[in-house]
């Protein structure tokens, strides 16, 4: 795409290395792994930082995590873009699975089923999503995720099913 705006607006960020982390998935469970980025021993992902997700909140088969809409989210229409709200969907329904899982068991997203409900601006105030495990199996686990903007009304709500994998040990 072709830039033709008038300069005047930018965003810089910096992330730690990701293999840190991935390193760590079969040596410690889920909400150990999550708890400790939470607390900073483990560095944050770097889409948390691309998309300026915070406050993530993490306990057995629950996630939180929060974002403020920024102009930076827009899609050509003036809201945020669906893309951005589907990431932040599928981080805490992923995350709401990663809680549950031991040591040496990781996961990948089989599908995310989400319901755009209402448009979001930066007039729309923080945004909280919140993950929940429905179902989790040997194989597969099933989660949900909602997001209500700062007046508590729902956003957007998603299912996603998560392939549990073994990891290779150390």
């Amino acid at each position: 795409m072709t830039q033709t705006q008038e300069p005047g607006r930018s965003r810089t960020f910096s992330w730690a290395d990701p293999a840190a982390n991935a390193a760590q998935v079969g040596r410690r469970s889920g909400i150990d792994m999550l708890r400790a980025m939470i607390a900073g021993e483990l560095a944050a992902p770097p889409v948390m930082h691309l998309l300026d997700m915070t406050r993530m909140q993490a306990d057995e088969g629950r996630v939180s995590v929060e974002l403020t809409p920024q102009e930076f989210h827009y899609n050509p229409l003036g809201t945020v873009h669906g893309g951005v709200l589907s990431t932040l969907l599928d981080t805490a329904a992923g995350c709401a699975v990663h809680t549950t899982l031991p040591a040496g068991v990781g996961y990948t997203s089989l599908d995310l089923n989400v319901k755009f409900l209402r448009p979001v601006t930066v007039d729309s105030g923080t945004l909280r999503c919140e993950g929940t495990v429905l179902q989790r199996g040997r194989r597969t686990a099933l989660a949900e995720a909602r997001i209500t903007d700062a007046n508590d009304r729902l956003i957007a709500h998603a299912t996603s099913t998560c392939l549990l994998l073994p990891q290779p040990q150390p």
